[in-house]
């Protein structure tokens, strides 16, 4: 079981990262359906969704993409994933885009979810990580992250 558990992390990561850096074709390019999904956001809280969350988004998703990859970053990549699928999935359930926006069955909510999923696994597997960066910065590191 140690071994899996050391394993482990790679392919969420690389499966995390995958997602995030499929999505950027969509987020940069200002593809019509990220660019109507975030007016559909803009619409509804009369925040500047659009381009400037979409953008915003997809920046965030790059640099997360990118340190979930690299072991000693890795659980900051996954916070950051963590952070930014529950923005995602609060929209999907609780704004007008619903879990399926595009008619597709909610694959993008469903890669939401697994993606958060990922990424919390990633985190707790790499929890002492995470404590031993809390007490080198001096900050106290709960129980539960040695």
């Amino acid at each position: 079981m140690s071994m899996f558990l050391r394993i482990l992390p790679w392919p969420l990561a690389a499966y995390v990262a995958f997602i995030f850096i499929w999505y950027l074709q969509y987020k940069f390019t200002g593809h019509p359906g990220s660019v109507q999904l975030f007016t559909t956001l803009q619409e509804w809280s009369g925040l500047p969704f659009e381009p400037y969350g979409r953008i915003g988004v997809g920046t965030v998703e790059l640099i997360a993409g990118v340190l979930i990859l690299i072991p000693p970053t890795r659980f900051i990549g996954a916070g950051m994933g963590l952070g930014v699928m529950s923005g995602a999935i609060f929209f999907h359930l609780f704004t007008p885009l619903g879990v399926d926006p595009y008619g597709d069955g909610g694959v993008l909510f469903k890669e939401a979810c697994s993606v958060w999923a990922s990424s919390l696994i990633i985190l707790i597997l790499d929890r002492r990580r995470v404590g031993e960066v809390l007490t080198s910065v001096g900050l106290p590191a709960p129980g539960f992250l040695s």
